[in-house]
């Protein structure tokens, strides 16, 4: 990131969140370049977009969140954490997990927005360690996994995906566990699903996401 120097306002490519449309849509166009995705995520934007359009940078209001102390296991997933099934790692296979989060099938969803554009900017992100990965693995096989960007004590969800039942769910709740994320203290949602209500997920304001981001967000 670039520093400003003394006595320079630091430059906001962004207008304020008040600008942004009912559903959330505040700006359109730009390149997803590291300095910028960086700036995004620190004010609660984040680019979403399909292939051949403009980039696109949202903040919805309300906001879907999920404070680590109420993610909600379920008798399923509790079985499968303790039945030593699936092994846990962290960022060691993100670009395996990026593309598929990219390419596996989801119902009610024909396409993704997980482009070779966005593939390519998130694997920036990701060598300069604003990026991070969990990995559930069945035997050697990558099965479930997520993806997303953390800023101080901020994560933020990109995408998750499975290919065995529970699979993320088990990489979600082995990542919230993880010795490094001793510091988490929220999960960023993004858009809310009724998968993610299940996960114990809920609806702040945009206004009080806000005064969150204010709190728990650092850039080295």
């Amino acid at each position: 990131m670039s520093i400003p120097q003394e006595n320079e306002a630091p430059y906001d490519p962004f207008p304020p969140s008040s600008y942004a449309s009912p559903e959330g849509l505040l700006a359109v166009g730009g390149i997803l370049s590291p300095d910028l995705l960086v700036k995004a995520y620190s004010r609660g934007i984040f680019p979403w977009y399909n292939e051949g359009e403009p980039v696109q940078w949202w903040t919805p209001d309300p906001r879907c969140v999920l404070y680590p102390a109420n993610f909600k296991i379920s008798k399923s997933l509790r079985k499968v954490l303790s039945s030593g099934k699936f092994r846990f790692t962290m960022n060691t296979a993100f670009p395996e997990v990026i593309a598929a989060c990219a390419n596996t099938p989801r119902k009610g969803q024909p396409g993704t927005w997980i482009t070779a554009e966005i593939i390519t900017a998130y694997t920036q992100l990701f060598s300069l360690g604003y990026v991070q990965s969990a990995e559930a693995w069945l035997g050697k096989k990558l099965v479930g996994g997520l993806y997303g960007v953390r800023l101080g004590n901020i994560f933020f969800g990109e995408s998750m995906f499975s290919i065995e039942s529970n699979a993320s769910k088990f990489a979600l709740a082995n990542f919230i566990q993880a010795e490094d994320q001793k510091d988490l203290q929220l999960i960023d949602c993004q858009v809310e699903s009724p998968h993610l209500f299940s996960l114990g997920a809920s609806l702040i304001k945009r206004i009080e996401f806000e005064k969150k981001l204010f709190q728990m967000v650092a850039i080295n």
